[in-house]
């Protein structure tokens, strides 16, 4: 792949963050009900800057949950055809009934990822509302999904993959765009 450019750099994902938590806050009046769930991998450290910045603006803690959607994947014989799938701890310690439930995940494609997510949670409990915060849009949707909260929409070809870098699990925030080699 090669690097086609830079897209946010670490200010610019904070202030993305940062108006995203905004937005969330404005649009559920407050954060009393509200739950945060990251979407593993990268929707974890994204959900835990999120209830940071909530705490920054409203001083309340939000709960956080962590979200493995490995088994709830519609491509999972396609992932993993041989082997089991490895999965990743879920752990979401507050009862989601009833509550504002917003998933983090770090990019937005076709939807997939996010369908998987809203299963999980519904295993779970019977959330009042489950929202959708996204840090990249890039498109081509297969399902029916939208964020609610966007950090950024960047249109995409086909031909080009969006790679997120969080300092929690890569040691540099950026968002970067490949052009896949042909």
């Amino acid at each position: 792949m090669q690097k086609k450019t830079e897209l946010l750099d670490n200010a610019t994902i904070s202030r993305s963050l940062t108006r995203i938590a905004h937005e969330i806050l404005e649009k559920n009046k407050g954060g009393l009900d509200l739950v945060l769930v990251g979407i593993k991998t990268r929707g974890v450290p994204l959900a835990k800057r999120l209830q940071e910045k909530i705490k920054q603006i409203e001083g309340i803690d939000v709960p956080i949950g962590e979200l493995d959607i490995t088994l709830y994947r519609d491509d999972l014989q396609k992932v993993v055809p041989t082997d089991e799938p490895e999965l990743k701890e879920t752990n979401i310690d507050v009862d989601v009934t009833g509550k504002q439930v917003i998933l983090v995940d770090d990019v937005l494609f076709t939807g997939r990822t996010v369908r998987a997510a809203m299963d999980a949670v519904m295993d779970i409990g019977r959330p009042a509302v489950i929202q959708l915060a996204i840090l990249i849009d890039r498109g081509h949707r297969e399902l029916p999904i939208r964020a609610d909260y966007v950090g950024k929409n960047i249109p995409t070809s086909e031909k080009e993959v969006v790679v997120v870098h969080l300092n929690e699990i890569d040691n540099e925030d950026e968002v970067i765009l490949y052009k896949k080699d042909e």
